[in-house]
């Protein structure tokens, strides 16, 4: 009897992360297939759930997202139950860090977690000392 393995990478978690980075920075999955040495199609396949890419390029789109790895792995839980600690490195942005802890969070579904993280996104885009545009606001 052949038992399913479990991936033990979180692709969706990985290409929603690559997606929402090449927007921010107004990408075509070209441009980020250049930037990361990953096929353009790889980068589409992970976009849309249906790849699952090996280590090499998993590591080079890490590398990329500025993301620690342990944030992508799933079975991010003890075998007692509890969540393992959230991951994240001080260079990454404050929203990221955020979603990753409400995405770690159990009491909250993934479309509620999702709905929270992108709502802290736009609050913080709109608030951030970094917005130029709140800036010359500010100034008038």
């Amino acid at each position: 009897m052949t038992r399913a393995v479990k991936s033990l990478i979180n692709t969706e978690e990985l290409g929603r992360a690559i997606r929402r980075r090449r927007e921010e920075l107004e990408l075509s999955l070209r441009d980020v297939a250049n930037q990361t040495n990953v096929s353009a199609s790889t980068l589409s396949r992970i976009e849309n759930g249906t790849g699952k890419p090996d280590a090499d390029n998993i590591a080079r789109l890490t590398s990329w997202l500025d993301m620690p790895l342990e944030r992508i792995l799933t079975g991010r839980h003890t075998e007692s139950g509890e969540a393992k600690a959230v991951v994240y490195f001080p260079s990454e942005s404050t929203p990221e860090i955020v979603e990753a802890h409400l995405r770690a969070d159990r009491n909250l579904t993934r479309e509620t977690a999702d709905a929270l993280s992108e709502l802290f996104r736009v609050a913080y885009s709109q608030f951030s000392r970094n917005d130029p545009g709140r800036a010359a606001k500010k100034r008038r």
